[in-house]
């Protein structure tokens, strides 16, 4: 199965603005890849840039992409290990641009077996719950947010992003914690917002308000210091942006530095990489989350059947399609009855994208 074209798309989408500790987003800054086969199958994958998170954006996405697939031309499609092989001997990094890559060989691989993307990575199928994430507002626009999703999207778990001023980040939780109820799942999320004294003092301040972890308290940088904030304080510490690859997967695992590990297919460069941190904290019993950036529905029905097919994977942040996305240009894909999401059976991810929401993507076509 040679690849002999690739479709490149600049894939914007326009969002309410999302806030978190280290920026605001007013776009999802997207690429998607159409990957063309000699045996007349089409890959298709997609990609979120985060820059502040991975130091990738849809520019530099989009100009590798050409590269990558100019690499690529005339090659194994079935060959993913190798294929990925090959991006990363010439470029170190840049995992987001990557993994885009790496999702429409793995969406190839399982049409070409006819089975859904699950089914093909050895999963079973079930239904899986997401949480829903509320952006850093004022503790007032923020509890309401929370009300208005527990009613409105019959959220049970409620992703809080957090890491500012830590006196106010306690208060922003207690007004969630009171507005919802004490039934209603808490997490929150820093995104490397917090120096360890930060970090103490808020995770301390809101031991009583039954907070289910924190997502990545303090920059990586400050990851020695990890062990000790676990020591001094209950709640429990999930590392995100700590991780990109299943070296640092054990390199945290080894110093006792996190109770579990968020994998990101962006942070991870695709599935490949995804499944061998999974595989990692498995082994090491540090159960995983499965999160994203800002996906549209596509790349989290790809996410929603590598769920389904990792067992160490206990957590679902698959929200981002609903994180203030302005349109959907989706057809197929996962579907949601409140946060409940359901996994399309039909062979690969089975999503794809509108071809008249594409006319106004920039477009590169790469061929033999």
């Amino acid at each position: 199965m040679r690849i002999t074209a690739i479709d490149i798309y600049r894939y914007s989408i326009r969002m309410e603005p999302f806030t978190i500790a280290t920026g605001t987003m007013t776009f999802a800054q997207n690429m998607l890849v159409y990957i063309h086969t000699s045996e007349g199958l089409t890959g298709v994958g997609e990609c979120s840039a985060f820059p502040m998170i991975a130091g990738e954006t849809q520019s530099t996405c989009f100009v590798l992409a050409k590269d990558f697939a100019n690499i690529w031309m005339g090659t194994d499609a079935r060959d993913i290990a190798g294929r990925m092989q090959e991006l990363d001997y010439y470029i170190a990094g840049n995992h987001t641009a990557k993994s885009a890559f790496d999702m429409a060989l793995y969406d190839l691989a399982a049409k070409a077996a006819n089975m859904p993307l699950y089914q093909y990575l050895g999963g079973s199928y079930r239904e899986i719950e997401s949480d829903l994430t509320i952006g850093i507002g004022t503790a007032e626009a923020m509890a309401a947010k929370a009300v208005d999703y527990v009613q409105r999207m019959k959220a049970n778990v409620l992703k809080i992003k957090l890491g500012k001023n830590p006196a106010e980040d306690i208060q922003r939780m207690q007004a969630i914690r009171l507005a919802v109820g004490p039934h209603i799942g808490l997490r929150i999320d820093a995104n490397q917002g917090w120096d360890f004294e930060a970090a103490v003092y808020a995770l301390t301040g809101m031991e009583e308000l039954n907070v289910q972890f924190c997502e990545q308290p303090m920059p990586k940088l400050l990851d020695d210091k990890m062990p000790s904030l676990r020591r001094i304080c209950k709640i429990k510490i999930m590392a995100d942006e700590s991780v990109f690859s299943h070296h640092d997967a054990e390199r945290l695992i080894r110093n006792n530095a996190c109770d579990y590990i968020n994998i990101k297919l962006s942070k991870a460069g695709g599935i490949h990489e995804a499944l061998r941190i999974h595989d990692v904290c498995q082994r090491a019993n540090i159960p995983n989350m499965l999160g994203g950036m800002l996906e549209s529905r596509l790349a989290v029905s790809a996410k929603a059947h590598l769920a389904l097919a990792c067992p160490n994977i206990q957590f679902f942040d698959l929200d981002t399609s609903l994180m203030g996305h302005l349109e959907d240009p989706v057809i197929g894909g996962v579907q949601y009855n409140g946060m409940v999401i359901s996994t399309p059976q039909t062979p690969g991810i089975g999503a794809d994208v509108d071809p008249a929401f594409l006319q106004q993507c920039e477009k590169v076509r790469v061929e033999l």
